[in-house]
């Protein structure tokens, strides 16, 4: 566990994230980070659970129309 500290950006506070810390979340600059609560504060991750959901859902309508999407590939 490291300390990150809390800097004014503009009118808003902002954390400065470590390279190592980037490098784990498989983040660069101008990507998009998710916090969610959890029991024991928050957890900061990379993963888009409404995307997960959109991608579940089109892999689904793919699977179904598969004979149509190559059709439309041709």
């Amino acid at each position: 566990m490291s300390a990150l500290k809390l800097t004014q950006i503009g009118n808003s506070v902002g954390v400065i994230l470590p390279k190592e810390l980037l490098a784990r979340l498989n983040v660069a600059k101008g990507d998009t980070v998710f916090w969610t609560e959890a029991a024991n504060g928050v957890n900061l991750s990379a993963y888009n659970p409404e995307f997960e959901a959109q991608m579940t859902e089109a892999r689904r309508i793919m699977k179904k129309r598969r004979a149509v999407l190559r059709e439309l590939a041709k």
